[in-house]
């Protein structure tokens, strides 16, 4: 006999388990911005206070940090938002894709693994934003929030 015989994968094991997170992981990952772009949606409708619009404008570019580069902040140009809102997309789907990987890195690897991997990724993302509005506020002289 010339052949390997490949062993069938038990359907709730561990090697389907690691699959399913490497499948979906990079989907998982717009959970998270989805939920900070609808909360930013939220708070920035029929917005009358301050507290709101501060909270909103983070929450809205924490959620899609490409909406930056592309002067979103600064200008309302519609083409602008929706390039912005696809780079992010994109963003955060390779950022899941990553984190899937590393997290599966071990034989019994949990969504738990993966969130680990993601948030430490993110924060990377997010921290970068801050240090964004922290320069712009620094170079432009003036508030920004």
């Amino acid at each position: 006999m010339t052949g390997v015989r490949s062993i069938p994968v038990v359907p709730h094991g561990p090697r389907a388990f690691r699959f399913r997170i490497r499948r979906m992981g990079a989907f998982a990952a717009l959970v998270p911005p989805g939920a900070l772009a609808m909360l930013s949606v939220l708070l920035l409708r029929n917005n009358t206070t301050t507290v709101r619009g501060v909270l909103g404008f983070v929450s809205a570019t924490l959620a899609a940090p490409a909406l930056m580069p592309f002067g979103i902040p600064l200008s309302n140009d519609p083409k602008r938002m929706v390039l912005g809102i696809l780079v992010s997309v994109g963003l955060w789907l390779v950022l899941g894709f990553v984190a899937a990987r590393r997290a599966t890195r071990s034989p019994v690897a949990t969504w738990r693994d993966y969130w680990r991997e993601y948030l430490w990724l993110a924060s990377g993302v997010w921290l970068g934003v801050v240090a964004g509005l922290l320069v712009i506020e620094v170079v432009l002289g003036r508030a920004v929030l």
